[in-house]
């Protein structure tokens, strides 16, 4: 019965993909198919910081340049193929203090080790609201498969994300690809190094020119301190004039109950 109905959920959501590219860098990540744990509750904290991007006003959303965004993210285990997460977005800059920017909520997916995949696989979808000075598409849904394998000391995840705007400048676009790939490799049993890609090339019909694509890539390094622990530390460049140039980034995550494993 499980399997039945996962299959169906990975189904359910693949006609509502679509753009998200105007949300910004409030959760640069590139997702792992393993969940939190069963009854298990991860308290993670996205911190990134544009050094260098948008100095103007744009579609009347606020430059990008200097701004910190933090982001507060729950997820809570409900059973070993499903959990759901919960995001608050904020930015704070010189210019308009300490702003609260939206909502998403991520129910999420995943094939049981049981079944013995040769790959992890796993389904998220995630949904909500940013405000328009800070995206001009206020309303959002984006549909991430996830797929990622470790082989030894190497560690390899893709996540070929499609992503729709329900509101906004960017509803007629419809689908987007928006690829996401993460490379890492065990320097030390505690230190995972590597880079992970971030790109939104325009809509699945008709990709954009690539000087309108918005590449990114973050050299990486992991920390694996503890079950109870996760640590994310990049440093990003944008690859063409449509993105942001340079950017920081940190997550810091705490699971709290559950297994430890």
């Amino acid at each position: 019965m499980h399997r039945q109905f996962i299959l169906l959920a990975l189904l359910v959501t693949i006609p509502f993909a679509g753009i998200l590219r105007a949300q910004g860098s409030y959760e640069i990540q590139v997702y792992g198919s393993d969940l939190v744990d069963p009854g298990a509750t991860m308290f993670e904290l996205h911190s990134n910081f544009t050094i260098e991007g948008s100095k103007t006003t744009t579609d009347g959303t606020y430059p990008t340049e200097h701004q910190l965004h933090e982001t507060l993210e729950i997820t809570h285990g409900f059973s070993n193929w499903f959990e759901t997460g919960f995001y608050v977005f904020t930015s704070a800059d010189s210019r308009v203090g300490w702003q609260w920017v939206g909502d998403h909520i991520r129910p999420r997916v995943r094939v049981p080790e049981s079944w013995k995949w040769p790959v992890g696989v796993s389904l998220s979808l995630e949904i909500g609201y940013q405000r328009a000075v800070y995206s001009p598409d206020t309303w959002t849904m984006e549909i991430r498969p996830i797929v990622d394998k470790t082989l030894g000391k190497w560690y390899l995840s893709f996540n070929p994300t499609l992503d729709r705007s329900f509101h906004g400048p960017s509803v007629s676009e419809g689908l987007v690809f928006s690829p996401n790939v993460k490379v890492g490799y065990d320097v030390t049993k505690v230190v995972n190094a590597g880079f992970e890609y971030y790109g939104s090339v325009g809509p699945v019909t008709d990709f954009d020119p690539l000087r309108e694509q918005q590449p990114q890539i973050f050299a990486v390094t992991d920390l694996n301190l503890s079950p109870s622990w996760e640590f994310n530390f990049g440093v990003g460049i944008g690859l063409t004039g449509s993105t942001d140039h340079l950017l920081i980034k940190m997550i810091i995550g705490r699971r709290v109950g559950g297994k430890k494993h």
